[in-house]
């Protein structure tokens, strides 16, 4: 199995921010930024000690994919993932940045990310079970985990800084964080995507449960009419839930496609909340087996080829 790249080593230029799975850099150009997909990945907003072979890869393939099947809804930040056409800081590290790197366009990062959901599942089941509400929205009676709800839902959460966790907030916090207008346009954005992704996936085998968008606002001429655009990774594995459609069945939970893998693995090994640095509370973080490495990988693997078919499933 080949080497995972936790971490990026790029010298010469500027580091901005170390994500959750991203490193940002400054660039020669400065109305652009370079995102480098790493290998880390992050379960429940907790980095693992080891990260997924070639795992940034498959995300910057996956979301080059459906920024192009996209782009006729929202624009969105990318201006080039070819080295070849990068700023030539950036192109003695062809080792680090080839298939995993993106030249983006600078954006006003708006700080709410837009959780758009078209199934009962996962921490909204939770809630389902005891008050019968998805994050304070009333749902009908009687729905089973898993199903499909009655029309796709926008549940907003804050942006949380790493080590932190984000947390999910009312419509009406959101308002007040940005403002109303803004949340009633960017929601609206985020749902005609969901449904275009959504209709797509299920002509390729793949339920899309859920996903988060994040948003960003550039002022290409005039700086009173701030253009919304669409940001860092898209309907990606590490923030999407996929299950495969010949396998769905509401009524329970689902095979996936998605970090939920790790998640379950990470609980059966005692994971909590209060145990973010390991499992005695040391901070030695958390580890994961090969066997779970390679399940994971193969996972991702997985949705983008059944993606990337060319012909519908029968």
């Amino acid at each position: 199995m080949a080497s995972a790249l936790v971490t990026t080593d790029l010298p010469d230029l500027t580091l901005i921010s170390r994500g959750k799975v991203r490193d940002i850099y400054r660039t020669s150009a400065e109305d652009c930024l370079l995102f480098v997909a790493t290998d880390r990945i992050s379960v429940f907003d907790v980095i693992l000690t080891k990260g997924i072979p070639d795992k940034g890869k498959a995300l910057t393939r996956i979301s080059l994919f459906w920024f192009e099947k996209l782009k006729h809804i929202v624009p969105n930040h990318l201006v080039t993932a070819d080295i070849d056409q990068m700023p030539e800081e950036m192109r003695k590290y062809g080792n680090q940045l080839e298939g995993r790197s993106m030249l983006v366009k600078r954006a006003k990062v708006i700080p709410i990310e837009f959780i758009v959901r078209g199934y009962l599942t996962g921490s909204a089941w939770a809630e389902y079970k005891k008050h019968g509400t998805m994050f304070g929205i009333p749902l009908p009676e009687n729905m089973l985990e898993s199903q499909r709800l009655p029309e796709p839902l926008v549940t907003p959460s804050t942006k949380a800084e790493q080590g932190e966790h984000d947390e999910n907030i009312s419509p009406k916090e959101a308002e007040r964080i940005i403002g109303a207008e803004l949340y009633s346009r960017v929601a609206a954005i985020a749902l005609k995507l969901y449904a275009t992704a959504a209709e797509y996936a299920i002509s390729r085998g793949l339920v899309l449960a859920d996903t988060k968008f994040e948003f960003g606002l550039i002022s290409p001429s005039n700086p009173s009419e701030e253009e919304v655009i669409l940001v860092d990774e898209v309907l990606t594995p590490d923030s999407s839930r996929y299950w495969p459609l010949d396998k769905y069945e509401p009524g329970k939970s689902q095979p996936n496609f998605d970090k939920q893998y790790v998640r379950d693995w990470l609980v059966s090994q005692g994971y909590r909340r209060g145990l973010e640095k390991g499992p005695e509370g040391t901070d030695k973080g958390w580890d994961i087996d090969a066997d779970v490495i390679e399940g994971t990988q193969r996972r991702y693997l997985d949705v983008e080829n059944m993606l990337k078919r060319e012909e519908p499933v029968a």
